[in-house]
């Protein structure tokens, strides 16, 4: 079970001399790839503000603050160069662009769920800013990502720290594993994308006949009937 008191210990020294100035540089700088210890200060001073010495409310509203805005750079960082980083490693505009569409309607969630994992909370707001998600969706997720966490961390840490370290130590156990597999379903996500064609059922149904694979009406004509015997001219004959 993981020793939260370590975490006042290393953090103590950073709340002490910059309060609550501290919190919020190091979870801000975290939100555009900068590492720091924002989570780590964050649960020291829910701990601290369970003793008193803090206010859980000021730790909650800075912290929530800092990911949103820390995000938000990230997102504005990602937005102004990251096509350029994708198209440095092998990127095509037009396998950029798969990709994009893909993230757009699907990275909203990946952008809440990354927020709980080391490495993937630091780099989803530049991400998302690369693959163009646009910036209201992007907001949506980047607070309620936020806000999750900070309750998760913040308010759990504060008000069940039992139940909370024993979260914690089964997140620090699977979270190499979640890292590992989140890359390969990446990789092969992104390899669907860039190896298939995308499919449209109402596309599907406009095409023409010969390019949607059906037969054309000259194929559809009646075959022609086998020739009867000239029965009938005998008969009248």
């Amino acid at each position: 079970m993981v020793d939260f008191n370590h975490y006042v210990e290393l953090a103590t020294p950073l709340l002490n001399k910059y309060g609550y100035f501290a919190l919020f540089g190091a979870i801000f700088v975290e939100g555009f790839g900068i590492p720091a210890p924002g989570q780590t200060l964050l649960i020291a001073s829910s701990i601290l503000a369970g003793r008193g010495e803090l206010n859980i409310t000021v730790v909650v509203v800075v912290a929530w603050l800092a990911a949103v805005l820390g995000n938000s750079v990230g997102y504005a960082i990602g937005a102004w160069g990251g096509k350029k980083l994708f198209y440095k490693i092998g990127f095509s505009p037009k396998h950029f662009a798969k990709v994009e569409h893909y993230f757009e309607k699907h990275g909203g969630w990946m952008i809440v769920g990354a927020r709980f994992f080391e490495g993937l909370r630091q780099l989803n707001g530049i991400v998302a800013g690369s693959m163009g998600m646009p910036w209201l969706r992007f907001s949506f997720y980047n607070m309620l990502g936020a806000t999750l966490w900070v309750a998760f961390w913040g308010l759990g840490t504060y008000w069940a720290s039992e139940h909370t370290a024993a979260i914690a130590h089964a997140l620090k156990v699977i979270e190499p594993y979640v890292i590992v597999m989140a890359a390969i379903a990446f990789s092969l996500v992104l390899a669907y994308i860039l190896t298939t064609r995308s499919f449209s059922p109402k596309t599907f149904l406009q095409r023409k006949p010969n390019q949607a694979g059906l037969p054309s009406d000259l194929e559809l004509r009646k075959p022609d009937l086998p020739k009867q015997e000239n029965s009938d001219a005998n008969t009248n004959s």
